[in-house]
């Protein structure tokens, strides 16, 4: 058992080492476990033991593509656990993707809307409305993103933990596609700021400004408003630029 000056001496390190443990593991694409890191860590001078590193990139999610991280990656599923820690600004498109369900009530029916946004540019990439919230609702709005966009390995997916992400179909489906699953803790909606964010605007730029005439119009709205939110509002985010100005800027640059 740790006493407390080897708790506070762990605590002291943990905190030094944990931002350039995620340099390293990012800069290698997710590929190195602990061992290897460790080693690196060492030709730079830091004396620290391959538990430990193991230890702090558990703590946070980070575990190798390969290797026995097939089987550390179903336990934090199971677990249900917050990966993005709301680690908002990412480097590249197709990285991470957030999504969330809301609802609105129009001619005495509700209707739910699903929304994924790329966290790179804020972009929202891919929308379905129907009258029931149901994991059909969240895997078509995946799948719709998913075939699309085709986002190579290592892509990050986060959400809350409403039944339709937390179903087993959900689940199996992001699995055997190789994507990584996060969750939002429960009660914690600043763990998904940005779809909140997203929805708050939504909202009072469109739904609650339209007195819609008909289901059809809704839905035509709803599409339309997210085209605009993409191709011409500014976002101060992206440093005043439009979701696809930004995202096109990284390609051109990438190409």
């Amino acid at each position: 058992m740790r006493n407390a000056n080897e708790n506070t001496q762990f605590a002291r390190k943990k905190k030094e080492l944990t931002p350039i443990i995620e340099e390293i593991y990012n800069k290698s694409k997710q590929t190195y476990g602990a061992r290897r890191i460790q080693i690196i860590l060492q030709d730079r001078g830091y004396k620290v033991a391959t538990k430990t590193v193991a230890k702090i990139m558990q703590e946070n999610g980070w575990f190798s593509i390969r290797g026995g991280a097939k089987s550390l990656y179903e336990l934090s599923v199971k677990r249900k656990e917050n990966i993005l820690q709301q680690q908002f600004t990412v480097l590249a498109p197709n990285e991470v993707w957030v999504s969330d369900v809301t609802y609105f009530r129009f001619n005495n029916k509700t209707y739910y809307i699903c929304v994924i946004l790329d966290l790179y540019a804020r972009k929202a990439i891919a929308h379905n409305i129907a009258i029931k919230n149901s994991t059909q609702l969240t895997k078509s709005t995946f799948k719709d993103a998913y075939y699309s966009r085709n986002p190579g390995d290592n892509l990050l997916f986060h959400s809350d933990q409403g039944g339709n992400y937390i179903s087993k179909t959900f689940m199996t489906m992001l699995k055997d596609l190789g994507v990584i699953q996060s969750f939002s803790r429960a009660g914690t909606p600043y763990d998904n700021s940005v779809m909140e964010s997203f929805f708050k605007t939504l909202k009072a730029e469109e739904l609650y400004r339209t007195n819609y005439k008909s289901e059809r119009e809704l839905k035509e709205s709803i599409t339309k408003f997210i085209k605009y939110y993409n191709d011409e509002r500014v976002h101060t985010i992206n440093n005043y630029r439009t979701p696809t100005s930004k995202e096109t800027e990284y390609f051109n640059k990438h190409a």
